[in-house]
């Protein structure tokens, strides 16, 4: 799909998912080895231009878990009850890709993801969260 198509599918003027990519002290480093890290966030923001907006942040306080990535959803997500989605553990293409697929449709709140994201997910501290979900 044109990058103008999936931004009118998205929905002009109406907040789009965002997609936080953590490379502070572990995630996107060379402690986790055999992953493009450049390439990963290239990919995301290719796949997701016009849709959300991918940005690496800081660490997140879940080093345990690198590399980690977090869907917010868009706004109407939000009203149909989705919630931030942490991901730990990304550290192969397929999972960026679904990932970004999921994203694509619609993400938190609009579309359920792939089943194999469960394996992916898990729920931080009330600390870490608050962090990035303010």
């Amino acid at each position: 799909m044109a990058r103008r198509q999936r931004e009118q599918a998205a929905g002009a003027g109406e907040a789009r998912c965002r997609v936080a990519v953590c490379r502070g002290c572990c995630c996107g480093t060379v402690k986790v080895p055999g992953v493009d890290h450049r390439g990963q966030l290239n990919d995301l923001r290719h796949g997701l231009a016009g849709v959300a907006e991918v940005r690496p942040v800081d660490c997140l306080d879940a080093c345990d878990r690198a590399n980690v990535i977090v869907v917010q959803p868009s706004a109407e997500g939000r009203r149909a009850g989705g919630r931030p989605v942490w991901l730990g553990f990304v550290n192969d293409p397929d999972a960026a890709r679904d990932i970004t697929e999921w994203v694509g449709a619609g993400g938190p709140g609009l579309v359920d993801p792939p089943a194999v994201l469960e394996l992916y997910t898990f729920a931080p501290s009330r600390r870490v969260r608050e962090t990035l979900e303010g």
